[in-house]
């Protein structure tokens, strides 16, 4: 049966990527603790092989170094404390390659699967933890079952492996009485090492099927419902009416950072009624004349207020006021198909302001402004 949420909807659908990082936060990724074990037994065991005669004989010098003791030592308990201290530092330099192998191999195995991670919020105490009910729930679960499988499965494996090793080596096993002391030690040493690795590499078969189970584990646990991901959606990306009011803010904003613009421009072009278009030119510092604001109807009647407010030129062009509209962006330049109609009007009045101040002649007002046929957004 698939598994239900609080509200009783199934939960179908594979974690959102938003899910799985959050999980990860909270220290929740599959691990297989079998991979760990087989880990530390093959390198542990490896180790033993590779490092076993020099820890032998290191060991073999602290216990002859023990019992080479003078009668003054053995009554001296400041010579006994050193001899002591002595010896538990060469035990413990002679054991460090193999407790750096199974150091090595306790931090690979859990990171081979899911990565490495530190949570503060997994190492956090929890009451839940603590209760016993949970605890005999999870003692008589599913998954104790399948790990109790696993457990007799090991002890399966490992003994199968032991007894078919043995059966292989059983003339090399039956040639050690026949051997010198020193000898048949050593070589049955060898033989034993030979067992553990062979018994500890099968540990991976436990290994290879509790992986696929674990993950399948951990993507059944995160699933979600259909209204999971809806919930988790208004939780990211807001509640539609709250992104309503900010889009609504966001467009307010804009606008009065437009309108405060419109005291700049140069020149105001109206259609007259429905759109105005606010540009602004400075022969010597831009190339090509600007658009500071732009709107329709109500917000076009405010362009022209304020430009009437600051005695700013008004021209009335439907044709260019609506290829100028919908052509161009706030703060953007004019397209080249504009540059000549916008030029006949930025030269009246440039003229006209010349005029006002008492140089030249009165400027005729232009009223055959040309707008190229591709730019002409009529209706």
């Amino acid at each position: 049966m698939a598994q239900e949420d609080d509200s009783g909807q199934e939960k179908t659908e594979q974690a959102t990527p938003r899910k799985l990082e959050k999980a990860r936060e909270e220290g929740q990724i599959p691990r297989s603790r079998e991979l760990t074990t087989s880990a530390i037994l093959i390198l542990g065991t490896i180790a033993l092989y590779f490092f076993g005669s020099h820890m032998a004989g290191r060991l073999m010098a602290i216990g002859r170094h023990n019992f080479d003791l003078s009668r003054e030592a053995v009554f001296n308990p400041a010579a006994m404390a050193e001899h002591l201290v002595a010896s538990g530092y060469e035990g413990i330099v002679s054991l460090l390659p193999l407790f750096a192998v199974l150091l090595a191999a306790s931090i690979i195995g859990p990171i081979a699967l899911g990565g490495w991670l530190l949570s503060a919020k997994a190492m956090a105490p929890k009451a839940s933890r603590l209760n016993p009910i949970a605890g005999l729930k999870r003692m008589f679960s599913m998954k104790s079952l399948m790990e109790l499988a696993k457990s007799i499965g090991k002890v399966l494996l490992i003994l199968g492996a032991g007894i078919i090793v043995m059966a292989i080596q059983r003339q090399d096993i039956l040639r050690l009485s026949d051997m010198e002391t020193t000898a048949a030690v050593i070589y049955a040493l060898r033989l034993s090492a030979y067992a553990a690795i062979a018994m500890a590499a099968v540990t991976i078969i436990i290994a290879m099927i509790d992986i696929p189970i674990q993950m399948w584990e951990h993507a059944k646990k995160l699933k979600m419902s259909r209204q999971d991901i809806k919930d988790e959606m208004k939780d990211t990306e807001g509640k539609p009416e709250v992104k309503g009011r900010i889009r609504q803010l966001q467009r307010e904003m804009a606008q009065r950072r437009m309108m405060a613009e419109v005291p700049k421009a140069d020149v105001v072009i109206t259609n007259p009624t429905h759109y105005s278009v606010a540009l602004s030119y400075d022969p010597d510092t831009m190339g090509t004349p600007i658009l500071l604001a732009k709107g329709s109807d109500h917000t076009a009647l405010k362009i022209r207020e304020i430009a009437k407010a600051h005695k700013i030129e008004i021209i009335e062009s439907p044709a260019l006021a609506r290829a100028v509209y919908y052509t161009t962006e706030i703060e953007q330049e004019i397209p080249a198909g504009l540059y000549m109609a916008v030029a006949q009007v930025l030269a009246y009045v440039f003229q006209l302001r010349s005029y006002r101040r008492g140089q030249g002649e009165r400027p005729t007002y232009p009223r055959n402004i040309t707008v190229p046929p591709d730019m002409r957004y009529d209706g």
